[in-house]
């Protein structure tokens, strides 16, 4: 199937599942919630909404594996994966602030050809299709060309973990904090790429995701123009849970930034 169709039909699935959590926003409450961990958080509407696109996907593409965030089907990585967050930004939608997205990218055993992320509550979709460029309801997009990094904003995420370190967290921010306009964690990483691909923020990084987190931002960002790689530069960020994602004029400054992680 081209990839233009397959995008066109995989949008309405998208939708369906933005409704069904734009239904239950702001309703969600105590005893909806199950405990994961510390500091982590799912509420039925996870499971919901990857339940919705699981099945809508699954008829348009049943050769196709996935890697899924609540594995809601079993996890296979076949000739073509749908990787799927149904729901990043859960800790937001929870608490009622409308920070939160659908991210769906599809993945070819090398790379991510196809990218979706939903921005549920401002009804934005952002889409890319490898070597046809990034778009936002239909818009094309691309990362700032300003060249002045201490004017941009940069975008980051922290790890729920209490055991994961913080050390080079405080080291960054300093230098972040000092160097730039200064710095935004707003809890969708997938958001946090497409404001990287629209110009929005010079760069974003975080480490500790998962695959389902940034495969579809990721492709957006290299569809507008930007960069992404690990902390170092290489290409090791879809499956190692880090990710630098950057204007081409910011990454030898990221990159120093970040060598103390």
């Amino acid at each position: 199937m081209e990839l233009e169709t397959l995008l066109r039909q995989t949008l309405p699935i998208l939708e369906e599942a933005a409704v069904f959590m734009r239904s239950h926003f702001g309703k969600v409450m105590t005893h909806d919630i199950i405990a994961k961990g510390h500091n982590s958080l799912v509420s039925f509407v996870d499971r919901g909404a990857e339940e919705i696109l699981v099945k809508g996907l699954s008829q348009i593409l049943p050769e196709a594996g996935f890697i899924t965030e609540e594995e809601t089907i079993a996890q296979s990585q076949k000739e073509l994966t749908w990787i799927i967050d149904p729901l990043d930004g859960t800790t937001n939608y929870l608490h009622g602030i409308p920070q939160f997205s659908i991210s769906v990218g599809l993945y070819d055993g090398q790379d991510v050809i196809l990218g979706i992320v939903q921005d549920v509550m401002n009804f934005q979709t952002y889409t890319a299709i490898k070597g046809q460029g990034s778009f936002c309801n239909g818009t094309k997009l691309g990362v700032t060309v300003d060249s002045d990094f201490a004017q941009c904003l940069i975008g980051t995420g922290f790890p729920y973990k209490k055991d994961h370190t913080v050390t080079g967290h405080f080291v960054a921010l300093e230098k972040i904090l000092t160097s730039t306009r200064g710095i935004r964690r707003m809890g969708s990483a997938a958001l946090d790429l497409c404001h990287v691909a629209s110009g929005k923020f010079g760069a974003f990084y975080e480490h500790t995701l998962n695959s389902y987190d940034i495969s579809a931002g990721a492709l957006i960002v290299l569809e507008a123009g930007g960069l992404v790689t690990d902390y170092r530069g290489g290409n090791s960020w879809l499956f190692e849970g880090e990710v630098l994602a950057c204007a081409p004029q910011f990454q030898e400054q990221m990159m120093d930034i970040l060598k103390d992680f």
